[in-house]
């Protein structure tokens, strides 16, 4: 007997055919003979009838039609956020370029030193303190809301600082102006707006890319673009919005103007942002990270979490065996379902904010995360002081106007053209460090910060390690080893300013801008990437907004003493003088080498914490967790 039956059929003659013919023979043909009418079209009376097999067909190619067109939509507005995130970060940053009207203050304002660091240091806190509660703002109701509020914030703190320059000096200081505290005011809204753009646009690229292969080039485009805004909004001001000199010519910023511009500017990037910044699929991030967490053996006695992931599996509204009833009234099908609905989206709503909450307390009790929040402070706050401060730095490379040597024999190099260096090296170095440790980092798991003792991952991370490249056949760097790199460039730049090499040699200013450009970007580019592979994209907005308030108090802290060391030495050199003056400026290699020195010394010690984060007894390394 044959292994493969046959079969036959007859219709006006008999054929014989194997089950591998009929299979071609028997196909659908549109307009052949029916297979089961449909009782549909029958009761229309209608005399052509349609198959349901050829229905069923039909409707499968639809709803695949559908989900081809949705999943279209989806990378388009995927793509239109990326593109809108980088272009409200071109123009978050331009705090940046206070150098370029830092010294107009003491200038025209007549303000001293310490109250010139007082309004940046204003800035700085209220740009880094509220940055938890945007990325919460973020990870909560989304970046649309937050790059609303931060255009508001733009156009007020601008527009008052606006007319406060314009009112001239303050009593007191040689004038009739608004007082100082005015002007102070003014910056915590324009700081405030800053870090609120900035989260909306970041946390954007994070939590659409941040799960892809090149997701360190996704966090490092949007932080780049932020770094460049000082760069074309300084160039923009010295060579369009300038005062005009008696005899025509081209003279200082014109900061009335330049602030105007700023202010209505970035509110209608801020307004733009409200339709353009959307979360991509969010949904499906919450549900992977809850299985994850559902697998992982940490949370077995949470009541909550018990709670949550057993109610995804129960229907609503539907029978046992999951069949919905047909109501002839369809009203009460139509109130039915819109019920279930709701009930979808509270349960959704309560696992979204369950699993943000439990993150963010995981998060916190991570002890390597404040190491790596402390070397961050380490390097940043000295990064801030130097940008903040440029504009008096360079003041104090030449000789005092009135000596011989003065500005007449001795053309000093433009705070514009260093604040421009800064944000472009500064710029490279986020692209750079972004692009390279997607190539050359290890490869990381983007749940791998969840494993519990009970899961197969954390089995698997207890093995012995063999190198990166007996794994994958690749050489492979540590990202934290690219950025204590960087961290020690930025370390050079100081030592070379603090050893005086550069007095009297303004013109090779440009390479302590350079070095400090590179390192600061490069922390501002990898610290936040690291906190993505370590600890996911689900809560970013929140975590990296932890970590970001620590340049506010390293911005403080330098910035005081760094005004402090000048006030100092322009108190001594006023002090030796013969012919008392009212010069409130500093000239020498004491007014910046004792700042300096120490700022160097802070930078290596933050080296150090971050080796000791990374290959300490509870560091990423020990826990098999690749960064």
């Amino acid at each position: 007997m044959s292994s493969r039956p046959t079969s036959s059929r007859s219709s006006r003659g008999k054929l014989q055919t194997h089950d591998s013919d009929n299979i071609e023979r028997l196909d659908y043909k549109p307009g052949g003979r029916l297979l089961v009418p449909d009782p549909a079209h029958t009761a229309r009376g209608r005399s052509e009838e349609r198959s349901i097999a050829g229905s069923f067909f039909s409707e499968v190619a639809e709803g695949i039609a559908q989900q081809d067109r949705a999943k279209m939509k989806k990378q388009t507005m995927r793509y239109i956020s990326f593109a809108w995130a980088l272009f409200a970060a071109l123009g978050a940053g331009g705090i940046t370029a206070f150098s370029l009207y830092g010294p107009l203050f003491q200038q025209r304002l007549h303000y001293s030193q310490l109250q010139v660091n007082g309004v940046s240091i204003t800035a700085e806190l209220a740009l880094y303190l509220p940055v938890p509660l945007w990325g919460a703002l973020c990870d909560r109701v989304g970046p649309g809301i937050p790059s609303l509020i931060s255009g508001v914030f733009f156009a007020v703190g601008y527009l008052l600082a606006a007319f406060a320059y314009k009112s001239g000096p303050p009593p007191g200081q040689g004038g009739d102006g608004w007082p100082y505290w005015v002007m102070a005011f003014a910056f915590i809204p324009i700081g405030t707006g800053t870090s609120c753009m900035y989260l909306s646009a970041v946390t954007t690229c994070a939590k659409n890319f941040g799960r892809g292969k090149y997701k360190g080039i996704a966090l490092a485009m949007p932080i780049a673009c932020f770094g460049l805004s000082g760069m074309w909004q300084s160039q923009v001001g010295s060579h369009f919005i300038y005062e005009t000199n008696p005899d025509g010519s081209k003279g200082e910023l014109d900061v009335h103007r330049y602030f105007l511009f700023l202010g209505i500017f970035l509110l209608a990037i801020g307004i733009g942002g409200f339709f353009a910044l959307q979360i991509v699929d969010e949904a499906d991030l919450i549900d992977e990270a809850m299985d994850e967490l559902e697998n992982s053996g940490l949370l077995e006695d949470s009541e909550v979490f018990q709670r949550l992931t057993s109610s995804r599996h129960l229907g609503y509204g539907t029978d046992s065996n999951g069949d919905r009833r047909l109501s002839v009234e369809e009203i009460t099908e139509l109130r039915r379902k819109a019920e279930e609905e709701e009930a979808r989206q509270l349960e959704q709503k309560l696992r979204k904010t369950w699993l943000l909450n439990e993150e963010t307390r995981r998060f916190l009790a991570d002890s390597t995360m404040w190491w790596l929040a402390a070397g961050f402070f380490l390097v940043t706050g000295p990064g801030e002081a130097f940008i903040n401060n440029m504009g008096t730095i360079i003041g104090t490379l030449y000789p005092p106007p009135d000596s011989l040597s003065g500005p007449s024999a001795m053309k000093q190099t433009s705070a514009a053209t260093h604040v421009s260096i800064v944000a472009i090296t500064s710029t490279l170095a986020r692209i750079l460090t972004g692009t390279l440790t997607d190539l050359i980092a290890p490869s990381s798991d983007p749940h791998q910060h969840r494993r519990g003792p009970n899961s197969l991952g954390n089995s698997l991370a207890s093995l012995p390690h063999s190198t990166s490249t007996e794994r994958t056949g690749r050489f492979q760097l540590s990202r934290v080893v690219v950025l204590i790199t960087f961290a020690i460039i930025m370390s050079i730049g100081q030592v070379i300013l603090a050893s005086g090499a550069l007095q009297g040699h303004g013109d090779k200013f440009w390479l302590v801008s350079a070095f400090i450009g590179s390192g600061y970007g490069a922390a501002f580019s990898l610290t936040p990437i690291c906190i993505s592979v370590i600890w996911g994209v689900e809560n970013f907005g929140t975590n990296w907004g932890v970590v970001a308030t620590v340049p506010a108090i390293g911005a403080t802290i330098w910035g005081l003493i760094y005004s402090w060391v000048y006030q100092w030495a322009a108190e001594r050199r006023t002090a030796t003088l013969d012919t008392p003056t009212d010069d409130i400026l500093c000239y020498g290699a004491m007014c910046y080498a004792p700042t300096f020195w120490t700022m160097a010394i802070c930078i290596w010690m933050a080296c150090g914490f971050w080796i000791w984060a990374w290959r300490g007894p509870n560091g990423w390394y020990r826990r098999g967790i690749a960064v």
